[in-house]
Order: C-alpha cells, then structure tokens, then sequence
C-alpha cells in the first residue's frame, strides 16, 4: 500500500510516515527501542542509523509525519517543548543577540529566555504581538534576531496576524517562530502565512491524551535544519522511541478531536459569556473577541482553550477548585477537561514582570466528554 493517495489533512495525520512494516505487513509500524544499529562494514549503515541519539525509526515516522501536517521540508521530535526551543535559540542566537515575544506567553518560555538564555548574554524584550504597529515600531527602535509570537496566546488568547508579522520581522532581517501548540496544524498553518519556523509542545494537543511528554520543530530553511539537526545530535534531548510513537497515535486522532475541542469550548464560552458571575470571557470564537475577524481569516477553528475572568483573585482561586469534571491540573490538550489557575500554576514564574497574568483569570482546557455535562459543572462551580 502507498501513502501517497494522502493529500488532506485528516489522511497525512493517519498515513504520513505510517508506511506498513515492509518485513510483516503490519498495518501499525512497530517501536523500534534499540539503541544502536549494525553496520555493513565500518561507516556501512543501514538507511542511516547507527545510534539511538543521532536517528531512530519510530522518530523518524513521528518527523514525517509532523512536516507534512506542517507543510514542512524539515520536523524534529525533543524530549519537551523547551527542549524544543531551546534548540531553536541555541541555533539562531549568539550572546547579545536580541528576541522579540509576545507579552502574553508561556511561562516556560519566559523563564526559558529571560533565567537560562539571559545570563548568556541574550536580550529580551516584550510587546503587544496582537498590536502589529507596537511591534512595528519595537522593530524599527532596535532590531531583533527573532520575533516570537504565540497565537492564540496562553493564556488570555490574543490573536496575532501571522502574515503582517512576518511582513515585518522579514523586512527587519528577523526570524519569525510561531508557537503553534494551542490551534495545532489542524486549525492553523503558521508556514504558509509566512512563518520562519513552528514550535509545539506535542505534549499537548498533538499526543493529546496527557501520557507523553514532547515538543517539535517545524521548518523549511534547509541550513537551519542542518543547524537544528547538529544540536539535536550533538546536545541529545531527543524523543524516547516510545515517546515517539505515543506521539504518533495522537496524531492519528487530531482532525477529529480538534473539532470536537473546538465545538465544545464554543458552547462553553457561549454560556460563559452571559453569566452574571464572569467578568470577562477570553475566547477568539465569541464575535465579542477582538481578534475573532483574524481569527476565523487565519484558523479553520477556533481551538478548545477558554479563559475567564471572575470578580477577583479569590473568586478565580474558588472556582478554579470548585470544579469536579474539570481536573485542576497543569498543562492542557487532553481528551479530559483541565482548570488550571496561571497566576500560581502555569504562569507563577512570569509574577511581577511584564507577561504576567492577572489574578483573576482562569484558564480552561476545554476536552471531548459531553457538552452538556460540562456546562452543569461549569454551572455547579460558578454557583459554588
């Protein structure tokens, strides 16, 4: 059987780099966990593998699969998403270099750049990506190496224009990197808007099942994949083959699950949104969001994060651990429905600088049960 019959999304994510076993036949591929490889004579190596760090099988099939879902030449599987971006910077920067993010962003990104990166000599500096002449003007004032942009953020789901951004980080001579992880390839296509390069944490939506952790790196610069690759090798945060392959089945379920993420949060921030307890609903799916005219242009779907505002920090903390379908966890993507509370979760490393996140807000991830069961414990909560 041939894979090449797969040219909609929904086939790549079930068939791309899912060749059947050559050797049985088998429809799944199978978890290649050896460390190394026999060679044919010294320097004689069989499809290119001759250890675990520098290449594996099952790796391999999770970065084809990831590059054609991306509309990528190149896709690289990390042990994390940090691991992932660390990469990245560590490839691209060089001590007094400069980075460009977004003022709502992943904590660990924050801390990643301004804790482990800035003592190296990196700079950062912070501004509204959703505000194009705020970037413009950062821009002008002083260029950066790499602008940096989630959209939808984390977790106040700002959108950003990707096309415009890029517009102005390339005139600048900048690297443009769109973190990815919360609409996913099946809802956004940060390459083909005219991104540098697509970061995820695959251990959210991508493996979407909250029992794998990874990240990934998506791009179609070939001497900057031969830079990424080297550091990969040469670092070694690489994805476990089980990682991997954990990642893969995930993936296989993404079109669908993302749909239905994407209905239920709707109906959720719908319901939200007219509630006399909720001071503010962050959701780029309501007409009411200031990016939703951007977002519905550059997203087929509006994705299942859904963060709310109550009437205070202490309101926030008591319904945050109100919930009893919603686990009050860390991270997020997974079939199960997560409440997280950012301000001293997620986002606690971020407290008191310019990307932190504002006490009374909560972030929820939206998952795939019921609807209507969802809304009676978002309704129990609330009156709680």
């Amino acid at each position: 059987m041939s894979t090449d019959a797969a040219r909609a999304f929904a086939s790549l994510a079930v068939h791309a780099g899912q060749e059947p076993d050559a050797s049985t036949g088998a429809v799944i591929p199978p978890v290649h966990f050896s460390t190394t490889y026999a060679q044919d004579g010294i320097g004689g190596l069989r499809a290119g593998y001759e250890y675990g760090r520098s290449g594996n099988p099952t790796r391999t099939a999770l970065q084809t699969q990831l590059a054609a879902l991306e509309g990528a030449a190149h896709a690289f599987s990390f042990a994390s998403g940090l691991a992932a971006e660390d990469t990245l910077l560590r490839a691209v920067l060089a001590p007094g270099d400069e980075v460009l993010l977004g003022n709502d962003v992943y904590g660990g990104t924050y801390r990643l750049l301004a804790r482990v990166l800035g003592p190296w000599g990196v700079r950062l500096r912070v501004v509204d990506m959703s505000d194009l002449d705020a970037v413009r003007a950062a821009v002008e004032a002083a260029p950066p190496r790499i602008l940096w942009v989630e959209t939808p953020s984390n977790p106040l789901l700002r959108i950003t224009d990707i096309f415009g951004l890029a517009d102005i980080g390339h005139a600048a001579g900048a690297l443009v990197v769109v973190d990815n992880t919360f609409a996913t390839p099946a809802l956004q296509r940060p390459l083909a808007l005219g991104a540098d390069v697509v970061v995820h944490s695959t251990t959210k939506y991508l493996g979407g099942h909250s029992d794998v952790v990874g990240g990934a790196l998506a791009l179609t610069d070939d001497a900057l994949a031969e830079k990424i690759g080297f550091l990969q090798y040469a670092v070694g945060a690489v994805s476990g083959p089980l990682d991997a392959w954990l990642t893969t089945r995930g993936i296989k379920t993404l079109a669908v699950r993302m749909q239905r993420h994407s209905e239920n949060a709707a109906a959720l921030a719908a319901f939200l949104e007219g509630h006399e307890r909720v001071a503010r609903v962050y959701y780029p799916g309501l007409a009411s969001h200031p990016g939703h005219d951007l977002a519905a242009r550059q997203m087929s779907g509006f994705g299942g994060i859904v963060s709310v505002a109550l009437e205070s920090g202490e309101a926030a903390r008591r319904f945050a651990e109100s919930t009893r379908l919603f686990t009050l966890a860390e991270s997020l993507g997974g079939v199960e429905s997560l409440v997280n509370y950012p301000d001293a979760m997620t986002h606690a490393s971020v407290r008191g600088t310019e990307a932190a996140v504002p006490v009374e807000v909560v972030r929820l991830s939206v998952g795939i049960e019921d609807e209507a069961d969802l809304l009676a414990d978002l309704e129990a909560a609330l009156a709680s």
